[in-house]
């Protein structure tokens, strides 16, 4: 009977090891580029990434996409992220020129085995603007080796125009285009991104509706949505548009889905003075600061598994 109590929690452990193993957190993220309107405006860079940083690690992405970042931000997100690398580079030159929509993901986690970027454009392989899009875009795609599982995975980020309606349609036709073309059959596929339209779209609907992949949202049994995806700045705005987006293909399995709307302070003028009220315990201390968003866009995280 003794020996029999070890052989059992070992294959408990074997068996919580390989569900475990399964898991992923995978999230969306755009993370806003680095401006002096921004600063001006109290939304400066150097005061937002920190929290960007802490809403990754307590949430434990294990991968996600990022859009707008320019290559100073990515590399004060890698510094304050220990344990991530990136893949992606920038849309104006192909190097690290521009806006980025780069993929960050555990390297303890994954193995990247290939990795690529194509423009949104009819010409896919040099900086070019698109169709009717007011700025060049970019997709930047990894091919992944999960080493828990040993599962192989393809997963494509981009940004698409926020002017051009004819791009960011031909943008869906194009991403379709690309994933059917470059991926083998039954292999996972995610795809993470600003796209810019939310869930009525047409050129989300050919997503959507492509028999090719679905929005986690409409999969996830469990969903925690109280905002859309797009905020402004301002804590106090709502909306149920939805313009950022994972979708996967019918190799996973999405569990549960949510916008995450967390918010910091900063000081102002009155901040050093105590705020006092009989309806509180006296040892509290309230004080005046500013609540503020760490982004112009709330991140999407999916909790997702590779299908049985």
């Amino acid at each position: 009977m003794k020996k029999i109590f070890p052989i059992l929690a070992f294959i408990l452990t074997i068996i919580y090891t390989t569900a475990s193993a399964q898991d992923l957190t995978v999230a969306t993220y755009n993370v806003r580029n680095e401006n002096k309107g921004d600063e001006k405006e109290g939304n400066g860079w150097k005061q937002r990434y920190p929290v960007i940083a802490g809403i990754v690690l307590f949430n434990d992405f294990d991968i996600f996409g990022t859009q707008e970042a320019f290559q100073g931000q990515l590399n004060d997100l890698t510094k304050a992220l220990p344990g991530y690398a990136y893949t992606g580079v920038g849309r104006d030159d192909g190097k690290q020129a521009g806006e980025h929509s780069a993929i960050f993901y555990k390297t303890n986690r994954f193995k990247l085995l290939k990795r690529g970027d194509f423009w949104l454009s009819t010409v896919t392989d040099k900086p070019n603007k698109g169709w009717d899009a007011a700025l060049p875009r970019i997709c930047s795609w990894g091919y992944f080796q999960d080493i828990p599982s040993g599962k192989k995975f393809w997963f494509f980020n981009l940004h698409m125009d926020h002017v051009g309606v004819e791009a960011r349609k031909e943008s869906a036709k194009l991403v379709l285009k690309m994933i059917k073309d470059m991926t083998a059959k039954d292999e996972p596929v995610i795809l993470t991104g600003d796209f810019n339209v939310d869930q009525h779209n047409e050129s989300y609907t050919l997503l959507h509706d492509s028999g090719v992949l679905q929005d986690c949202y409409e999969l996830a049994p469990i969903r925690y949505v109280n905002n859309g995806t797009f905020n402004q700045f301002d804590p106090n705005l709502k909306t149920d548009s939805r313009i950022d987006h994972i979708f996967i293909n019918s190799s996973f399995s999405a569990q549960r889905y949510a916008v995450l709307t967390d918010s910091y302070r900063t000081a102002t003028a009155e901040s050093e003075k105590e705020i006092k009220s009989g309806n509180f315990p006296k040892e509290v201390s309230l004080h005046k600061y500013i609540a503020r968003l760490p982004s112009d866009h709330f991140p999407v995280v999916v909790k997702m598994k590779f299908a049985e």
